[in-house]
């Protein structure tokens, strides 16, 4: 049973209970995650060449990407964490729970149905342009992506060489794992009672919902989403929460794709790559012989990086369509 919405303290998450967390030390070090057990490599300066970059994508077989946040940057979303950290005087990350779901279900639900709502205004930039162009061309290419914000398949990234790690925030599921799942849901709001986070209002004027001296809209939990299938649950947000497994079928496709043979490029798009198990997959693709790629506009993501390795300092909407062109060709000026 789902007690009645009340208002919720912040919620800390320990490190043990949460699979995307990773030791405080971890988070301290700005260095990429792949250079923290390893011997950090000064000396040698990574490659930036845009043209010997556009060569090697060129002969390069099998290529595997590892995209973040930066990579929906252009797209003017907000971060997770929003301002200070904090969403209404919440911690965003104590939101992103299933405690927090259970104790109150319609706070959880209208930080979501902002959040979707946000990621429904933005567009795909010409970052995820470009690598859903670069999947098409390349048989041998899989992309991972943190992002829950919907914009890769939108760009029509095909789906067979992408990878939701942490779900998609337009998909909603039972609570009571009773395995139902409605998938690319693009109802603005999701449920009428959620309107209020569906709200537009100037660039000069702040959406109440956003403002924590005004209280929040009270939403009874009868009128949020019901699971349709069992008829008992609540629906969520489809996205991984902390505290909770990726999905042990997607995790093992990946590493049976890494396992596959060589692999030629491992491109780290606008991550720092500090989650697990996201942040391992660099590695393995080194020792699979691949020349890492990194692009960032935080020059620190260039460390741990070898003379054989590139770094591309930028935003990757104006990056990757560079890098691609040889495969792509130029991308139409309205992408």
């Amino acid at each position: 049973m789902h007690r009645a919405p009340r208002s919720l303290i912040p919620l800390s998450i320990s490190h043990s209970c949460s699979h995307s967390m990773v030791s405080s030390s971890s988070f301290a070090s700005r260095r990429p995650f792949w250079t923290r057990h390893t011997e950090y490599a000064q000396s040698m300066a990574p490659r930036t060449s845009v043209d010997e970059f556009k060569e090697l994508v060129s002969s390069g077989n099998r290529i595997l990407a590892l995209c973040g946040a930066g990579l929906s940057a252009a797209s003017g979303l907000p971060t997770f964490r929003g301002a200070g950290g904090l969403w209404r005087n919440h911690e965003a990350t104590s939101l992103a729970t299933p405690d927090a779901f259970e104790a109150d279900p319609s706070l959880v639900w209208l930080f979501y149905a902002w959040r979707r709502h946000m990621a429904l205004k933005a567009q795909p930039n010409r970052g995820h342009y470009a690598l859903a162009e670069l999947a098409k061309k390349k048989d041998n290419f899989l992309c991972l992506t943190q992002n829950v914000d919907g914009l890769s398949p939108r760009a029509g990234h095909p789906e067979s060489k992408l990878r939701l790690l942490h779900g998609s925030i337009l998909d909603n599921k039972c609570f009571n794992g009773c395995g139902y799942v409605d998938r690319n849901n693009l109802s603005d709001p999701v449920c009428p009672a959620l309107a209020p986070a569906a709200e537009d209002y100037p660039p000069d004027q702040t959406l109440p919902l956003l403002d924590p001296f005004v209280p929040i809209p009270p939403i009874n939990v009868a009128d949020l989403p019901h699971c349709p299938s069992c008829r008992t649950g609540l629906l969520r947000p489809g996205v991984v929460w902390f505290g909770e497994p990726l999905d042990s079928l997607m995790i093992m496709e990946v590493e049976n794709w890494i396992m596959r043979g060589p692999i030629d490029i491992m491109l780290v798009v606008g991550t720092a790559a500090t989650v697990y198990p996201a942040a391992g997959y660099t590695r393995k693709a080194q020792r699979r012989g691949a020349v890492v790629a990194v692009v960032n506009p935080d020059p620190d993501s260039a460390a741990g990086l070898s003379q054989n390795d590139f770094f591309f300092q930028g935003d990757a909407a104006q990056v990757l369509p560079q890098l691609f062109e040889g495969v792509i060709g130029k991308l139409d000026d309205e992408n």
